[in-house]
């Protein structure tokens, strides 16, 4: 596979990764099966991808127990990012970003991942009743200790994307950058997380650009759009209860109809390089800078083995100008 170099750290993984998190969070919770989970890291693995991304609170801990279940002998294999900064509830999720919190989490998740050293260590949320550089610095004490190799910053979630969206010329990524230049005082960031896919291309308006500028890896999460770019998902079909699309509105019956035309027009592209929707989405997304790695979450060894070879493809100028010419995805988080 394709190599990316990502950071002021130089950090090299393959150009496409694997998204762990619907293995124990968020997605299909009846389909969340450990041993298939294990054969999947190993397929992706084999398809050369590299770049594993997971966090504590997915399952909570589960997720990373897998991982290093899975990785055994492949660790050399792997470039392992997790997160910390969510503390997972009954009924809730909150962030914690004291700096005594950030070693422990650290520390417990080197455990779980049964390995000396971390590649990525990411803030997936900051605290808002502690300062943001206090949380970094105990982040950079890790890279020091030798625990970690890099640093990486979650974008802020949808909700609070949408709330800034209510200010007149808001970009939904303004609140990150800010915390972007803030850490970047105390110690350098390596890569940002943020979603980057055909239907949700906010990140290409100021975030993906500040990011090149400077040199910084951008992970682009949910670049399949949570499943529907892949065009395996029917209008009304619904959800289990505790999926995350049950509540998400562009994943109603009628939203998922009105944005059926993305799906198409991915289609057309596809059978022109006898493809899949899924790897022109993927495809898109790598043409969107040299420093940009899509994150495609699944868990089945299908999906992992038919994403990696997305990153085979190369999109022309004719197939960019007929994803850009497609109608913007109806209702959203923005």
């Amino acid at each position: 596979m394709e190599r990316r170099t990502i950071g002021a750290a130089a950090l090299d993984v393959g150009a496409i990764g694997l998204g762990c998190m619907p293995m124990h969070w968020a997605y299909t919770s009846s389909e969340q099966r450990g041993d298939r989970s294990l054969r999947t890291v190993h397929a992706a693995l084999d398809a050369g991808v590299t770049l594993l991304d997971t966090a504590d609170m997915y399952g909570p801990f589960t997720n990373e127990l897998l991982l290093g279940r899975a990785l055994g002998r492949r660790r050399k294999d792997a470039f392992v990012a997790t997160k910390c900064g969510l503390l997972v509830g009954d009924q809730h999720v909150v962030a914690n970003g004291r700096p005594g919190y950030v070693r422990r989490a650290c520390d417990a998740s080197l455990r779980r991942l049964q390995t000396d050293v971390i590649d990525l260590y990411q803030l997936h949320r900051a605290d808002p009743e502690i300062p943001v550089e206090e949380t970094w610095g105990a982040m950079a004490e890790l890279v020091r200790a030798g625990k970690v190799r890099a640093l990486g910053l979650c974008a802020l979630g949808a909700r609070g994307a949408r709330t800034l969206r209510r200010e007149p010329g808001a970009d939904p990524h303004d609140a990150t950058i800010r915390q972007l230049e803030r850490v970047q005082q105390v110690f350098p960031v390596s890569a940002v997380e943020a979603e980057l896919s055909v239907w949700s291309p906010e990140a290409t308006g100021r975030l993906l650009p500040w990011c090149e500028a400077r040199g910084i890896g951008f992970l682009a999460a949910m670049p399949l759009g949570s499943g529907f770019l892949t065009g395996t998902l029917t209008p009304g079909q619904g959800f289990e209860p505790d999926d995350v699309r049950a509540r998400h509105p562009r994943f109603t019956a009628e939203i998922m109809a009105a944005n059926q035309p993305l799906v198409a027009g991915l289609r057309r592209i596809a059978d022109r390089h006898r493809a899949t929707p899924a790897q022109v989405a993927l495809a898109w997304v790598l043409s969107r800078g040299r420093h940009v790695v899509p994150l495609p979450g699944t868990k089945r060894e299908q999906w992992a083995v038919e994403n990696a070879r997305a990153a085979e493809l190369r999109l022309t100028a004719r197939d960019l100008a007929e994803i850009a010419s497609l109608p913007p995805a109806r209702d959203s988080w923005y």
